[in-house]
């Protein structure tokens, strides 16, 4: 009399759901290259080198309004989102393109602040504070840039083809990257900027 231990009969696996865990997945990856990134900063935050720090540095109330429009556009992408689920085809295109409005505002300002501090002779070879500046908000804004150019490719595919279930995934995919990067700048605002010059 022989046992079978295993099933021979194909598993169901619900359409999309190998694609969530493998976007959890990356975000995980990006969770642990931030915190060596706020790691890094927290070790070499007054590596100065008789250079400028924070106090000279820092404009408060441009840092502000930036994240103003960063947390204005994840309010605007959970409006897309539940137009989404409304099935609102014209609506969710509408908040995403608002979206996008905001998040090329926070990339200017961002160019804007990082030209300034250059220009002012304060780039980030001038002081392992300044490479640890950089690269930290350099690489949330390279972010940003990414995700703004996956809301582009998404609103044409949504434009295109509708709220179809793909389009629907791939909405709620960059929503987790989008309120993620927000999450990080909410770090990067307090522990970079907040703490820097008090």
């Amino acid at each position: 009399m022989s046992t079978t231990y295993w099933e021979t009969e194909p598993h169901h696996h619900e359409e999309g759901a190998s694609t969530n865990i493998g976007f959890w997945v990356y975000l995980m990856s990006d969770c642990l290259m931030f915190a060596v990134l706020f790691a890094t900063f927290g070790v070499l935050h007054g590596s100065y080198a008789a250079g400028p720090g924070p106090q000279d540095l820092f404009d408060l109330k441009l840092v502000a309004v930036n994240t103003a429009m960063l947390l204005l556009s994840s309010i605007t992408y959970g409006f897309a989102m539940l137009s989404m689920a409304q099935g609102h085809k014209s609506a969710t295109l509408r908040w995403l393109g608002i979206t996008l409005v905001f998040g090329l505002c926070f990339l200017g300002i961002e160019l804007y602040e990082f030209n300034h501090m250059i220009h002012e002779g304060a780039g980030p070879q001038r002081s392992a504070f300044l490479s640890a500046f950089f690269t930290l908000v350099g690489t949330h804004g390279l972010h940003v840039t990414f995700g703004s150019l996956w809301l582009v490719v998404l609103m044409v595919q949504v434009a295109q083809r509708g709220l179809i279930p793909a389009n629907q995934r791939r909405l709620l995919c960059l929503s987790l990257f989008w309120h993620f990067l927000d999450m990080i700048w909410i770090g990067v605002f307090t522990l970079v900027y907040l703490l820097g010059v008090i």
